[in-house]
């Protein structure tokens, strides 16, 4: 058992489509790339999860991620708005987003730059370069990329993982 000290790793995953997500899943978990992925269907759950809104009030339930793993064709909520409202609030606007998407549209391209993301990656259809990217963003993102410190201590609990969890918003 894995006993953590700090934060534990968090990714938030926003991903419509159920087979995307659990390739997304089952990749990280098979890497070990984070302790806790939260998976978010809609945008509209996401921004829920992001603000503490409704079912999601308590920090405990939705805490604040390491990364932001965005599809951009979603239902409710636009992937596109998600992305553009979380670059505007300035208690997330420091979190890493990476559109993880199919689009390789140059206008789908240049509009989430414009709203800041921080990666835009199209999603490979041989599963081999999909879980080879899944490590690799999840080691650049959550390894070797610094960001500012932000004091985790009042929002999150120290936690003993055995495994990494999935959790299904």
């Amino acid at each position: 058992m894995v006993k953590l000290v700090g934060e534990p790793l968090v990714i938030l995953l926003i991903e419509d489509n159920d087979a995307h997500a659990e390739l997304v899943l089952r990749s990280m978990k098979d890497h070990r790339v984070a302790n806790i992925i939260y998976h978010a269907n809609d945008g509209e759950k996401a921004l829920d999860f992001l603000f503490h809104r409704n079912v999601f009030k308590e920090m405990e339930t939705s805490p604040r991620p390491n990364l932001i793993l965005l599809d951009l064709r979603l239902p409710k909520v636009d992937g596109l708005e998600v992305l553009k409202t979380i670059k505007e609030t300035p208690h997330l606007m420091e979190i890493p987003v990476v559109v993880l998407t199919s689009s390789d549209a140059e206008k789908d391209i240049v509009r989430s730059y414009g709203y800041h993301a921080n990666s835009y990656v199209v999603k490979p259809l041989d599963f081999k370069k999909f879980t080879q990217l899944m490590q690799d963003i999840g080691g650049y993102w959550l390894g070797w990329n610094s960001v500012p410190l932000h004091d985790l201590s009042k929002e999150l609990p120290l936690i003993e993982i055995k495994e990494p969890p999935q959790i299904i918003l």
